[in-house]
């Protein structure tokens, strides 16, 4: 009864790694944002799906879709509805 499930652990880990790339981007969206011009062209926004990259992703995986999201926002690339991609099950470790 005193052994924690392994991927309870997991989860507990991943969320105490990517909270604080978390509250950096909710910074950038109470402090920054509101004072420069609304641009982004996709939905959800660029820092809206990078925070939901990092919950569902974790860190690596969601940083470098964030990454990839954000450079493609500029004049010639893509606009739209964006969502973040389901997590690929890892036969290993589930979560």
């Amino acid at each position: 009864m005193g052994e924690k499930e392994p991927h309870f652990q997991y989860n507990n880990l991943k969320k105490r790694i990517t909270y604080p790339f978390i509250l950096l981007v909710r910074f950038y969206q109470t402090a920054i944002s509101p004072f420069t011009p609304s641009t982004c062209r996709y939905s959800p926004t660029c820092s809206h799906y990078t925070i939901e990259a990092l919950q569902k992703q974790g860190l690596f995986a969601g940083g470098w879709l964030a990454l990839k999201r954000i450079f493609s926002c500029h004049p010639w690339g893509g606009s739209g509805y964006d969502p973040v991609p389901e997590k690929k099950k890892n036969a290993i470790l589930k979560d």
